[in-house]
């Protein structure tokens, strides 16, 4: 992260460009579809600085360094993962849910769910442990006769 920080004027002036989709005094967040503008236009020998240029983004604003790092973490994530690595996946992703923010009826929801998947779990090791005993029963009859 850099240690340039945007005024609340630079950030109003960067929120207008429709290509970013949020910005705070630290970071600015651009749009899916411009990054994979970028890789398309990356790809084909254009360089980082002109790409934003061409998009409206003032590059002295935004900074160079900024410019090139945005650039190499979008080309590893394509890389890696194609167009889908180039997503913006932080409300999406199912991580685990903040614990402050779930009302106690969800609480006992998800608690009550979990009970479930847990008994579930329970039954059919009960099953799974009665065949192996079924079948180590048949094991010792076979080697009786």
């Amino acid at each position: 992260m850099t240690e340039r920080l945007f005024t609340t004027k630079e950030q109003a002036r960067l929120q207008c460009n429709p290509n970013v989709q949020a910005v705070s005094d630290k970071s600015i967040t651009y749009t899916d579809e411009f990054k994979r503008q970028f890789i398309a236009k990356n790809e084909k020998g254009r360089m980082p600085r002109e790409i934003f240029e061409e998009a409206g983004l003032d590059a002295d604003l935004i900074g160079v360094k900024r410019i090139r790092s945005s650039g190499k973490r979008w080309r590893a994530a394509y890389r890696k993962n194609g167009i889908e690595g180039l997503q913006d996946t932080r409300k999406t992703n199912s991580g685990r849910p903040l614990e402050r923010d779930l009302t106690p009826e969800e609480k006992i929801e998800r608690l009550e769910a979990k009970n479930r998947l847990l008994q579930a779990e329970n039954e059919l090791l009960k099953k799974l442990d009665l065949l192996e005993r079924q079948m180590m029963k048949k094991k010792s009859q076979s080697k009786r006769r």
